[in-house]
């Protein structure tokens, strides 16, 4: 119990250190990766895919299916009619009747015709009584022997048996079948890069978003400390009565506003590193410290020549279409559309299939009718044809056709856009760097008109108000390079997007 107690609280110790500890861009990308729930599902979802794929192979395989049952029922099976039963039951009683009248019609007649005596004729007929006994009985047995080899004893039926089935021609479904499942399964691929290049992009604009608010919030205290100062020099100025308390009032109130800002710059930054702690998968306390939130000034990052790739997905180049995840979901619907009309055409195709058997059963009728388990095996061959199904067959394949048009119109849409993306992100990585030189030029400017507002004020030859405005355009000034890094840093991210090399 102790150790599980101490490794609580080292998992606790270890994984607030990582939510606390500096993070780079590469780092929240890692994090992302790891922890996001949604690239879980997708994995899963790709794992589901390569099981269906394993499930689909099986079907070219000879399929064993084992029956066993037994059955009651309240009446048997019979052969015979309740006549003819009654019949075989009597038939020494009904023969020696029929043969004993038959006699001693004849004895009679004999005896009146006096060619026998009527003493011989009664001997006679007494001799035929004995005999007729014996016979009547064995008849009598005879005739129930049949009635009881006739009997199916059908009350209680046992069976099993093993099915063995294998298909030899489908009409091409199984390997159609197999197809969309490899197709699946590259879906099921495709879907995980789309998903990670949308979390990576987001983890990318939330990680600038929040570096940018964070340099925005030093400025602002830079700012902040540059108002000060000057309220401190005027109220030293106002005390000496070379400056009014206007002047001081309206330093108060730039003051006020930088504090004001800062607040407000402070909760965004929060806010934004909540956000990127959420997409990390790590707790969102928002504590945490960014590589790039301290650097003075962001070097851009190297591309790769994106010119060469602007038509990228309007060639036909086999690795340019599988640039973008996307497309390449895109060129799997067509694939499995395609696949799908081969399925739909095989189903009106003939089928062939090889079955083959072995069972017992009880009773049996192999010998007769007997009450005890007996065995056969079979071997045989089915052959389905279809015959007239009123054109279904050509609607159905004409409908999957057209569902493949479409996918193909879709796929060519989405290459036509995607090259409008990536073209409107290198413009706006062309203008981002315009907009960063003009900044820094600006930047030049707005410190010397900054230095020469503080040496005129200190030779008394500038007012506070020209002062306070070369300090909101020194903030200005740097506030533009902020965002214009930043802008590069996102149109990069874009650009990198639109190539799908992100």
């Amino acid at each position: 119990m102790r150790k599980l107690f101490f490794f609580v609280v080292f998992s606790s110790i270890s994984f607030s250190l990582q939510a606390q500890g500096i993070l780079s861009l590469q780092r929240c990308r890692e994090l992302a990766l790891e922890n996001n729930r949604q690239l879980k599902v997708s994995r899963m979802t790709a794992e589901v895919a390569e099981n269906i794929h394993k499930s689909a192979k099986t079907k070219y395989l000879p399929r064993v299916d084992g029956l066993a049952g037994y059955q009651h029922f309240s009446r048997e099976v019979s052969i015979l009619n309740d006549k003819q039963k009654s019949a075989l039951a009597n038939l020494g009683s009904n023969t020696a009747g029929k043969l004993g009248t038959q006699i001693g019609q004849n004895l009679t007649s004999l005896a009146q015709q006096g060619i026998i005596s009527t003493q011989t004729a009664q001997q006679l007929g007494q001799l035929l009584s004995n005999i007729a006994a014996p016979l009547t009985q064995a008849g009598n047995n005879f005739g129930q022997s049949i009635n009881d080899a006739f009997r199916t004893n059908t009350k209680n039926v046992y069976a099993a048996g093993i099915v063995i089935s294998q298909p030899i021609y489908m009409g091409g479904a199984i390997q159609a079948a197999n197809d969309m499942a490899t197709i699946g399964e590259e879906m099921a691929q495709n879907n995980l890069a789309l998903k990670q290049q949308l979390i990576l992009f987001g983890v990318d604009n939330a990680y600038w978003l929040a570096v940018s608010l964070k340099r925005k919030e030093s400025l602002a205290i830079q700012y902040r400390d540059l108002a000060k100062k000057l309220d401190d020099d005027v109220k030293k100025m106002i005390r000496e009565g070379v400056a009014t308390r206007a002047d001081g009032l309206k330093v108060d109130v730039v003051v006020n506003t930088a504090d004001l800002q800062i607040s407000r710059i402070q909760s965004g930054v929060s806010l934004a590193k909540m956000t990127l702690c959420e997409l990390c998968g790590i707790t969102l306390d928002g504590d945490i410290q960014l590589a790039d939130e301290g650097t003075a000034d962001l070097s851009p990052t190297p591309l790769p020549n994106y010119e060469a790739h602007s038509t990228a997905y309007s060639s036909d180049s086999t690795a340019q279409k599988e640039a973008r995840p996307e497309l390449r979901l895109l060129q799997n619907a067509v694939d499995l559309s395609e696949q799908n009309t081969k399925l739909v055409r095989a189903l009106y195709l003939p089928h062939v299939l090889l079955t083959a058997g072995y069972s017992v059963m009880n009773p049996n009728t192999f010998n007769g009718f007997q009450n005890k388990f007996s065995d056969l095996w079979n071997i045989g061959i089915t052959l389905q044809v279809p015959i007239w199904n009123w054109g279904e067959n050509k609607y159905k394949v004409r409908a999957a056709k057209t569902a493949t048009s479409i996918a193909q119109l879709e796929l060519e849409d989405a290459r036509k856009k995607i090259d409008l993306e990536l073209e409107q992100n290198r413009l706006r990585l062309k203008d981002a760097n315009k907009q960063l030189a003009t900044a820094h030029q600006n930047m030049a400017a707005a410190d010397e008109n900054l230095r020469c507002a503080n040496v005129g004020f200190k030779e008394g030859v500038m007012t506070v108000t020209e002062v306070m405005a070369a300090q909101t355009a020194w903030q200005t000034a740097r506030t533009a390079i902020i965002d214009a890094e930043i802008a590069v840093k996102l149109a990069q991210t874009g650009v990198r997007k639109a190539m799908g090399e992100l």
